[in-house]
């Protein structure tokens, strides 16, 4: 992978080329983060991994997801919202229904797909683990005495989202924000004030405990209809209406209506501030550091960061971290690409070219991921859990995620097709 050189293109004689457009050096920090966080993924999925103790939702309230919604509403506004500017509303609309309908069958394949694997996996003479059984796929596999769960019902259940099973639950929540869009595009071109106080207010109406004290409609899905007492209904873990404002927020900043933050000392303290401050009240602090009160804490302030209804305090932080990691990689991640010559060079280019890849062609990294994990899970389950086993494991499942990547990116250039010659 190679990044255009703006100083090369100053020096072509313009005779030679009239009409053509100044180069565009892509930002490669969108990419790079969006990257990382399909590794993350990985082993935060796998379960019974010790490298999970290792991600960043062990040191705060944030995770792997944000980076995931936040770089997604980025990546959005540029793939997006130049069709809308060039094609206008109608077709802008279009093509966001074309690429819900395209995470629509990611998800439909992505569930068939791991519940056969986990079915066949759990019949397995060598295991005695009910693997479909973790993932709570008991009214797929089994009927209920009183006949609520047979399977017919539940797959129509299933593929019309009224069912969301653990595990399958992000790109429902996506499909649901990208049907937000056109009407985002409306209120955004219009004043960057009218979106932000219709975000704001959805995501308000998307926290249970809020909403529950006043009165208000609490708005998500339900993700188990057959439960027919209200109070005791599971909702979708992820809600969209309260990630929404995750999503949008990096929308606003690729699309231009928010302006971006300053770098100076005084924004980067406070954001250090926040990110360290978060520490002692995060999994590290509770669990390794043994702070009784911060355990307690936690527990009466579940609201504030909840990753079902996405706590306001799981945005600041997010927000603090995306920050400082945003100043350390520099305008447009030039601190990312180094030019030099030497081993370490080499390694790090060729390394930052493999994860570049890999957040490019997040749905399809993402959608193996998962299918992976849970193998990676059961083999583990097989061959033990030491260290150099574990390692092996992850990085068996990295090679995927680099292979999957590889072949996407091969695919979207169509060799198939003849070359045009001129």
């Amino acid at each position: 992978m190679t990044f255009a050189d703006p100083t090369q293109s100053a020096a072509a004689p313009a005779a030679a080329a009239p009409a053509a457009q100044p180069v565009r050096v892509r930002d490669v920090r969108l990419d790079f983060f969006r990257g990382l966080a399909m590794f993350i993924i990985l082993f935060a999925h796998t379960p019974g991994n010790f490298l999970t103790s290792w991600i960043p939702a062990r040191f705060g309230f944030s995770d792997a997801t944000e980076i995931f919604v936040f770089c997604s509403g980025m990546a959005s506004a540029i793939a997006f919202g130049a069709t809308f500017d060039r094609a206008g509303w109608l077709l802008g609309t279009a093509r966001v229904i074309y690429r819900i309908w395209q995470v629509y069958w990611a998800h439909i394949g992505l569930f068939f797909a791991t519940a056969a694997m986990l079915a066949f996996l759990t019949n397995l003479d060598a295991t005695t683990r009910n693997y479909w059984g973790q993932l709570n796929l008991w009214m797929l596999f089994v009927e209920h005495s009183e006949g609520l769960w047979e399977t017919p019902d539940m797959l129509f259940r299933f593929m019309t989202l009224q069912w969301v099973p653990n595990l399958f639950d992000i790109l429902p929540m996506y499909m649901v924000i990208l049907a937000m869009m056109p009407i985002v595009i409306v209120l955004g071109d219009r004043h960057i004030g009218l979106l932000a106080a219709a975000s704001l207010i959805i995501w308000f109406l998307a926290q249970r405990k809020f909403t529950e004290s006043l009165g208000l409609p609490y708005l998500n899905f339900t993700a188990e209809p057959w439960v027919g007492n209200d109070d005791w209904q599971r909702r979708w873990f992820l809600n969209p209406f309260g990630w929404q404002l995750v999503f949008f927020t990096g929308f606003a900043f690729m699309r231009g209506w928010l302006p971006k933050p300053p770098v100076n000392a005084l924004l980067m303290g406070i954001a250090a501030f926040f990110v360290l401050a978060n520490v002692p009240l995060s999994n590290i602090g509770v669990r390794e550091f043994g702070f009784d009160w911060a355990r307690e804490w936690r527990v009466d302030n579940r609201q504030w960061i909840s990753k079902s209804d996405f706590g306001l305090l799981r945005y600041v932080q997010f927000l603090s971290l995306a920050y400082l990691a945003w100043v350390i990689a520099g305008d447009k991640g030039h601190r990312l690409i180094t030019k030099g010559t030497g081993l370490a060079a080499r390694v790090w280019q060729r390394t930052l070219a493999i994860i570049l890849r890999v957040g490019q062609q997040s749905l399809a990294v993402f959608v193996v991921s998962i299918f992976v994990a849970r193998f990676n899970g059961f083999a583990m389950d097989m061959l033990g859990r030491d260290t150099g086993t574990v390692l092996a494991v992850n990085a068996f499942g990295c090679g995927c995620l680099i292979l999957t990547a590889y072949l996407a990116g091969w695919f979207k250039t169509t060799p198939w097709k003849p070359k045009v010659t001129r």
